[in-house]
């Protein structure tokens, strides 16, 4: 009854610090629906692959979301037909690459400033990498979920080698919204009517149900309000899961098993890759988690705490489901797994 009791208090405590950075990746992600015209989105955006994966790691530091809001601001990316390694890169390298995070893990290590440096370094390093990798699937359909490869407009082919052709679905206006049953509608004037045909028949869907008397802007903003509720919902119930297990496996492993481990250079890096899986602390105040490591563990093991957990845990598993097919969640995670382990590993040889 006592382990219940303390999987119930975790479960609780993860759902209730994860919570509001989800929200607000959902409000990020409803603000590029709405209110983010693609054409210039995708016009500035590099189409080098491996220039692209570096933007996308980088661009985080404008998006200060952790590893609960970064996938549906990177769902709401692929939707609109961002390459594949910029989203990738994003969804990899937010969690770390914010200015939120950065001013946590500096006030966690005030005397180690070299674990500020290295943290964002080899976050960007290996979300730029996996992008980079995954830019080679030109293709994304086989590797996304079908809500969202049925949500994604459909554009020229082989648009990221060449000009993306006049007659495409990006060109002829400005966003677009998840209509029924599921496939992308073009918010435009048809969409949207103007004030004066408030005589009009209303438009047919759920749409119909904007009353016309509103101004465009404000019909614009109830949109954006329904968006994020419906995402809110869907991203909301995989959160719940996923903190579930992670509640389940911290009290269900004794910790005491992990900590023996901590003391040689590889097997002090396997145990933190573990505990980072497993726990699933947020971003923004797992530096302070890892202090507490800080005199029984090696260096480059709590780097890779630090580097690896924001990346991939059990919360962002489960949230990565919404966007990815398992198969490609498995790739990502042994690729994240691997490069943490050698660039934390050479750290930790290099200061023996």
């Amino acid at each position: 009854m006592n382990q219940l009791h303390n999987a119930f208090t975790l479960f609780m405590s993860l759902l209730v610090e994860a919570m509001p950075f989800l929200l607000l990746g959902v409000l990020f992600s409803s603000l590029l629906l709405l209110f983010v015209d693609e054409r210039q989105l995708l016009a500035k955006l590099p189409r080098h692959p491996l220039l692209g994966a570096f933007i996308g790691s980088s661009i985080g530091f404008l998006f200060p979301v952790c590893e609960c809001g970064n996938v549906p601001v990177a769902r709401r990316l692929l939707m609109q037909g961002v390459p594949s390694s910029v989203a990738i890169g994003f969804l990899l390298a937010a969690p770390t690459v914010n200015p939120i995070v950065i001013w946590s893990t500096w006030s966690a290590f005030r005397d180690r400033p070299e674990m500020v440096v290295l943290r964002v370094v080899f976050s960007l390093a290996i979300a730029t990498i996996i992008g980079w990798v995954f830019s080679a699937q030109e293709d994304l359909k086989p590797i996304l979920q079908p809500s969202v490869v049925r949500a994604i407009p459909k554009a020229a082919p082989k648009r990221e080698k060449a000009a993306i052709a006049s007659d495409s679905p990006l060109l002829q206006s400005g966003t677009f919204l998840l209509g029924e049953p599921g496939k992308p509608m073009r918010l435009d004037t048809a969409t949207l009517p103007p004030v004066e045909s408030a005589t009009a028949a209303p438009p047919k869907g759920w749409m119909g149900k904007l009353p016309l008397k509103y101004p465009i802007d404000a019909r614009r903003w109830r949109l954006f309000v329904d968006n994020t509720m419906a995402e809110l919902r869907e991203l909301g119930g995989v959160l719940v899961l996923g903190s579930a297990i992670a509640a389940i496996v911290q009290v269900a492993v004794p910790r005491e098993i992990i900590l023996s481990l901590g003391q040689g250079p590889v097997t002090s890096i396997l145990a933190m890759l573990v505990l980072a899986t497993v726990v699933s602390i947020c971003s923004t105040v797992d530096a302070f988690f890892a202090l507490s490591f800080a005199s029984t563990f090696t260096t480059g093991s709590l780097l890779a705490f630090l580097v690896f957990g924001p990346m991939i845990d059990l919360k962002a598993i489960g949230l990565m489901l919404w966007i990815f097919k398992p198969k490609p969640i498995a790739y990502i995670l042994i690729l994240a797994a691997q490069l943490t382990f050698f660039l934390t590993l050479a750290y930790n040889l290099k200061i023996a």
